[in-house]
């Protein structure tokens, strides 16, 4: 099997929990560093590869893929040299800070000939994928309106500062409104409208972190929110359609499974417990119906096939640097919409 050359741009919690585990795990790659500015951390866990004193060390490499998974503000500049260099690249959410930003960089993959992905790991949850299924499956029928809810409880604002300063790349709407906003184009498409509402909510904090988020549909509607102040969480996805509803808790475990370094399989991995079990009550052939739903098998490990696939045998990343490009023209009619308080057409 015909390897590929993959080297990281950052060994903190992202290089060490979503991204090494199933570059060694996945036959098809071949793990050989990342750039570490400080803390030399992945020796630690992979003793025979490499710690790349700079960025223009990986760029010589022959890394054949880097993972540009950097703070939002750097990713731009980060993926526009991996580009440039003629490397592959996958691309933490969120994808770049601007719209221009996002349609250089897919242009630019163009005009190199290489692939770009966007790392949208979520689609491959265990939550996302059974409600995809309730949906291709029709039980619901005609959708009337969707709720998706990304909820903590965390009033501490972050030790990374990154995170916390004012700052292009900082706040909920380019944090977990990436998975948000991803999770409901993939499901429903490009809306026509968006109206958005982006809050501050933390004691003394510099950078938004609540958003509620209304994309408009020609038949139905979908909204996104996020939130630090949700002690009692509320469904993360409820789907109303003209026959029926369907209820889906929080449930994925493979992120938590990850960070307790547990290596990813192809069997059990990503197995959520029965109690995470989303309700559907519905109307079947004219009886109504109303029970538990099995959860299917989540699987980070299908985004690495995918992006093995895009770049040995040809094929259409996985999520394509245009799927982040819509993201983006999201986020950015959000940021309007709240300024101007009213809803902007697409």
């Amino acid at each position: 099997m015909q390897k590929i050359k993959t080297a990281l741009l950052s060994y903190g919690m992202s290089g060490k929990v979503f991204h090494a585990p199933f570059l060694e795990f996945h036959s098809g790659f071949e793990l050989l560093g990342s750039w570490e500015r400080s803390k030399k951390l992945i020796q630690q866990d992979y003793p025979n590869v490499i710690s790349y004193a700079t960025l223009e060390e990986v760029l010589e490499s022959d890394a054949e893929l880097i993972i540009v998974n950097t703070p939002v503000g750097t990713h731009f500049e980060y993926a526009k040299k991996v580009l440039l260099a003629g490397k592959h690249a996958v691309v933490e959410k969120a994808f770049t800070t601007t719209v221009a930003e996002a349609k250089e960089l897919v242009a630019l993959a163009t005009e190199k000939g290489v692939k770009l992905a966007v790392f949208q790991n979520r689609r491959w949850d265990s939550d996302l994928k059974t409600v995809r299924q309730v949906l291709l499956d029709g039980v619901l029928g005609e959708i009337v309106e969707a709720e998706f809810h990304f909820d903590r409880y965390n009033p501490l604002l972050s030790p990374k500062q990154h995170k916390e300063t004012a700052n292009d790349g900082a706040g909920i709407l380019k944090d977990l409104g990436p998975h948000l906003i991803d999770q409901a184009l993939y499901l429903f498409g490009f809306p026509q409208a968006v109206y958005a509402d982006i809050r501050t909510t933390r004691e003394n904090s510099l950078v938004d972190d609540w958003i509620d988020i209304l994309l408009y549909y020609p038949e139905f509607r979908v909204r996104l929110k996020a939130s630090f102040f949700v002690r009692k969480a509320n469904p993360a996805y409820t789907i109303h359609g003209k026959k029926g509803s369907f209820l889906k808790p929080r449930g994925d475990v493979q992120e938590d499974d990850l960070k307790l370094g547990k290596k990813p399989d192809l069997d059990t991995w990503g197995t959520e417990s029965i109690e995470k079990e989303g309700l559907l009550h519905t109307e079947i052939d004219g009886k109504i119906v109303q029970g538990k739903i099995p959860t299917l098998q989540g699987s980070y490990y299908e985004f690495f096939d995918g992006v093995y696939n895009s770049i040995v045998n040809d094929k259409e990343e996985p999520v394509t640097g245009e799927d982040g490009l819509r993201v983006m023209q999201i986020i950015e009619a959000a940021i309007q919409s709240s300024a101007q308080k009213k809803a902007i057409d697409l």
